[in-house]
C-alpha cells in the first residue's frame, strides 16, 4: 500500500525531546515500512525515518528561535502534499483540521487522527461542515465530545516492544512525573503527593512559552520548598528508559480530559505502575489494580502509593505487550485504511455462466 503520513512540524519525527504526536507518527511510520508498505513522511527536514522523507521546513519549529508563526510552514507542507496526493492510496493526517478544505474531494482516501483535546466549543460547527472527513480517535473518551463526527474507529497508541527495557527490580524508590509543566497536567498535585508520602519525586518536563508564568510563579517555588522534589528538565529517549524504569511509580495527576497519555504506556513498558487521576482516557489505559491505580484525589493517590507493592511488574509488562505495541497500532490503522478503500472500490457484478 502507498501511504502518506503527514506530521506536525513543531517537533522532528521522532522528537529530540518532548513531543507525543510526532513520536507516535514515527513509531507508526517505521512499523508500516517494516511490514513492507511504501510510506512517505511529510515532516520537518531534521526528521529521521526509513520511509521517504519530504522535508517541509529545515528544522523542528519549536526548536527554531526565528519562527514566530507555525501556520505558514504547515501551509507549505499542505502544498507539498497537494502536488503528490495522486501518488498515494491513503493520506493519513496528524495535524488536526488544517487540511480539511484541501482534501474535500478525496476525503474517502484520507484518514485524520485527532491527537488533541476535543472539548472545545469551536470544533462541533467545524466538523458539521466537514462531515465527510474520516476521523480516528485515540481513546473512546476523546470522541465523546464530537459524537456526530465521522468516526471510523478508535486506535490507541502503541510503542515499539523493544523501545523501553523491562526493569523487574528497580532501585530508585522515587516517584516520577514526566510531561509538560502546565496547569492541566497538575505537577502541583504530584509535588503534594510526594510531600504526603515522603518519597522523592523527580520531575522531567518541558516548559512551553505559554506556561512560563505558571512555572515561575507557582511550580518552581513549590519545588524549591520541598527538599525531596527534584526538577530534571526535558529528557531524551535514552534517559527516559532509566528515568521511568527505575521509578517506583509514575504519577499522572492530570486535571483535564486527557485524550491518551503516552507516558502511561511508556511506564508500563518498563513494568512501572501508574498512579493516575480518573480523567479522560485514564480508565481505558490503566487497569486498576493490575497496571496501576486509578484515583479520584490526592488522598486516594497517597493511599495508592502505599499499595504499590501489591502490583506485579511482570504483569504490567505483559499487559503492555498485549495492548500497546506499535505493531498492534499499525495493524489497527491498516485495517482502517483497507476499510476506507474497500468502501469506495468499484463494485464488480459477477454473472454466473450457468444463467
Amino acid at each position: 500500500m502507498r501511504i502518506a503520513q503527514i506530521a506536525p512540524l513543531y517537533e522532528s519525527v521522532p522528537p529530540k525531546l518532548y513531543g507525543g504526536t510526532e513520536r507516535i507518527v514515527s513509531y507508526l511510520t517505521e512499523e508500516l515500512v517494516r511490514q513492507g508498505h511504501e510510506v512517505t513522511l511529510f515532516a520537518s527536514g531534521d526528521s529521521r525515518t526509513s520511509a521517504k522523507l519530504v522535508g517541509c521546513c529545515d528544522t523542528a519549529l519549536r526548536l527554531n528561535p526565528l519562527v514566530m508563526d507555525a501556520v505558514p510552514y504547515h501551509v507549505i507542507m499542505l502544498e507539498e502534499v497537494r502536488q503528490r496526493r495522486d501518488k498515494f492510496d491513503i493520506l493519513h493526517f496528524h495535524i488536526d483540521f488544517l487540511h480539511a478544505p484541501l482534501v474535500r474531494d478525496l476525503a474517502h482516501r484520507t484518514l485524520t487522527t485527532l491527537h488533541g483535546r476535543l472539548d472545545l466549543p469551536d470544533l462541533p460547527p467545524f466538523y458539521r461542515v466537514f462531515s465527510e472527513l474520516p476521523l480516528v480517535s485515540i481513546s473512546t473518551d476523546q470522541r465523546g465530545y464530537l459524537p456526530d463526527a465521522n468516526w471510523i474507529g478508535t486506535v490507541p497508541h502503541g510503542i515499539p516492544a523493544d523501545l523501553l527495557p523491562f526493569r523487574p527490580n528497580p532501585t530508585g524508590r522515587y516517584l516520577a512525573f514526566l510531561g509538560r509543566i502546565s496547569p492541566e497536567k497538575r505537577p502541583d498535585r504530584a509535588i503534594e503527593i510526594a510531600r504526603r508520602t515522603g518519597l522523592p519525586l523527580k520531575i522531567a518536563a518541558k516548559v512551553d512559552r505559554a506556561d512560563e508564568t505558571y512555572w515561575k510563579e507557582e511550580i518552581r517555588p513549590m519545588i524549591h520548598a520541598q527538599p525531596n522534589v527534584e526538577f530534571v528538565g526535558e529528557i531524551n529517549e535514552r534517559d527516559k528508559a532509566r528515568f521511568l524504569g527505575e521509578a517506583a511509580a509514575l504519577l499522572f495527576p492530570v486535571d483535564w480530559p486527557e485524550p491518551f497519555g503516552l507516558v502511561m504506556i511508556e511506564a508500563m513498558a518498563c513494568g512501572t505502575p501508574v498512579v493516575a487521576f480518573n480523567r479522560g482516557s485514564v480508565p481505558e489505559i490503566v487497569d486498576d489494580g493490575l497496571t496501576g491505580f486509578v484515583v479520584e484525589d490526592e488522598i486516594s493517590a497517597v493511599s495508592a502509593v502505599d499499595r504499590l507493592q501489591q502490583l506485579s511488574r511482570h504483569a504490567i509488562r505483559k499487559q503492555f505487550e498485549a495492548r500497546f505495541t506499535a505493531r498492534r497500532m499499525a495493524l489497527d490503522y491498516l485495517a482502517a485504511y483497507r476499510s476506507l478503500l474497500e468502501a469506495t472500490a468499484p463494485k464488480i457484478k459477477l454473472v454466473s455462466s450457468a444463467e
